[in-house]
């Protein structure tokens, strides 16, 4: 259970605050409701729903478009529930055609995100840093984020990140003037996923308006570039996307080395610790006002 203090602005808003300030928005990308807690915990102002963190923790599996619309909006519910801190969330392709977009950016609304992203590639679609990808036609992918704009403007109070994989099968060119005609159709911000090298990332950043995000993978097909660096470029939003999910993996594998050999495993919290972050603590107080009268 989790108690949280009273928002006084939406979601959106707080993440339209974030933006208007002069500084990049540093975020590492969660895909549960503990990894969001610690995030927030750790000081970070917003958090990113990873499609890949959440088909891998959910299911198990890989990010090749086999997680639903309703494993994604059920993770994604208990993610903004859990924290106050602004959640921007993958939307995959919205799920179908332009109607199934909206009901997504609805649903994502609804749920408590900030922004969703909505993508060009053609179902079922798959990490932006592995091989395999394929994207829509221009005007298909035009269409998919005009109808997440629809849903925007008919009451949903959600940003609009339009996302484009055509850099890796048709070009930087075309991924470049893709995401300046999402901006012409209404979206908040544009994501030009896996550009290969600096000089394509100022390239992006030059010839596109509008806030714009980049995907920092670990070992992935975009330079890791310092964030200042970053910044002075004229990106807005840079998030870690797999860090926290790498970090649980390597933690859980050596914890089980330990185990399986009879060791005790080193390095772990106490359990007041423990209790601490999943919530006992603020649980016990608010039970307790309760019983004090």
């Amino acid at each position: 259970m989790h108690v949280q203090s009273q928002k006084y602005a939406s979601a959106a808003d707080q993440l339209r605050q974030l933006l208007e300030k002069p500084e990049i928005i540093l975020m590492a990308a969660c895909f549960d409701a503990l990894s969001a807690k610690l995030i927030e915990s750790a000081g970070f102002a917003a958090t990113f729903m990873s499609g890949f963190g959440v088909a891998a923790t959910r299911l198990g599996l890989p990010d090749t478009g086999l997680i639903s619309y309703g494993e994604m909006l059920d993770q994604g519910r208990n993610i903004c529930q859990a924290v106050s801190i602004p959640v921007l969330g993958d939307g995959d392709t919205g799920f179908g055609n332009e109607m199934n977009v909206r009901r997504t950016v609805e649903g994502y609304y609804q749920a408590g995100f900030a922004c969703v992203m909505i993508e060009d590639q053609v179902m079922p679609k798959r990490c932006g840093h592995t091989a395999g990808k394929t994207v829509v036609e221009r005007n298909d992918a035009i269409r998919r984020i005009r109808a997440a704009v629809d849903a925007r403007e008919a009451g949903a109070d959600i940003l609009i990140m339009a996302r484009t994989d055509a850099r890796a099968t048709m070009g930087l060119q075309e991924a470049m003037e893709r995401c300046q005609a999402f901006v012409d159709a209404g979206s908040d911000i544009t994501f030009l996923e896996a550009p290969q090298t600096e000089a394509e990332m100022r390239a992006y950043c030059k010839n596109v308006s509008g806030y714009k995000m980049v995907n920092l993978i670990e070992n992935g097909k975009t330079p890791l570039l310092p964030i200042r660096q970053l910044e002075q470029m004229g990106y807005k939003i840079a998030v870690y996307a797999l860090t926290l999910l790498n970090a649980s993996i390597v933690g859980m594998q050596r914890a089980l080395a330990c185990l399986k050999q009879g060791e005790k495993v080193s390095g772990l919290m106490d359990f007041k610790t423990l209790r601490q972050i999943v919530g006992f603590d603020a649980y016990n107080t608010e039970l307790d006002r309760y019983h004090s009268e």
